[in-house]
């Protein structure tokens, strides 16, 4: 059965790495992550104009964390508090012990491995402690730097779908890959 205990909130530590919850005092940091352009561009949610959606998108994800329906994890550098990316497990389907990963970092800390640290925390708290047997990553076919990212993790790719998603006045393909429980 799928563990979905939240509280208190499992706070995750890597070598360079701490993931905790989000706090509305991230605000600023959210909002430059999620208020970036070319951070959203592959993301399929509304990008932050304001304080007041990162706000609202701190709350939302604090929200389904509280009501054990998802968990998000702000990602911060050891020995600073600052919020540098979000990732985490943004869909279950619990009959089959399975949930869909999501990330996004600053564009500032691409391309230092930050992601997939994070990542392999994520993991596996989710195979070790949720009880998951497995981990679906959905990506658009020409975001190749999360493509590589998921990979070098272990994920096969399993789907295409043709126009799998509607976002920004336009339809999308997508491509799911995924990790099966060792």
């Amino acid at each position: 059965m799928l563990q979905l205990q939240f509280d208190p909130f499992p706070v995750l530590e890597t070598e360079r790495l701490v993931l905790r919850n989000l706090y509305a005092d991230d605000k600023h940091q959210v909002l430059e992550i999620r208020g970036n352009k070319r951070s959203m561009f592959y993301i399929p949610r509304p990008q932050a104009k304001n304080l007041a959606d990162a706000s609202a998108v701190i709350d939302m994800i604090t929200g389904f964390t509280a009501r054990n329906e998802r968990i998000n994890w702000a990602i911060t550098e050891k020995g600073t508090d600052k919020l540098i990316g979000i990732i985490g497990y943004v869909g279950f389907k619990e009959e089959s012990l399975r949930a869909e990963v999501g990330y996004i970092l600053h564009e500032d800390y691409l391309r230092k491995g930050i992601t997939y640290e994070a990542l392999k925390a994520v993991l596996d708290y989710g195979f070790q402690v949720m009880n998951l047997h497995s981990v679906e990553a959905i990506i658009r076919p020409d975001n190749i730097a999360s493509i590589k990212l998921i990979e070098k993790a272990g994920f096969v790719r399993e789907a295409y779908f043709k126009d799998y998603i509607f976002h920004n006045d336009k339809f999308w393909d997508e491509t799911v890959y995924s990790l099966i429980k060792a």
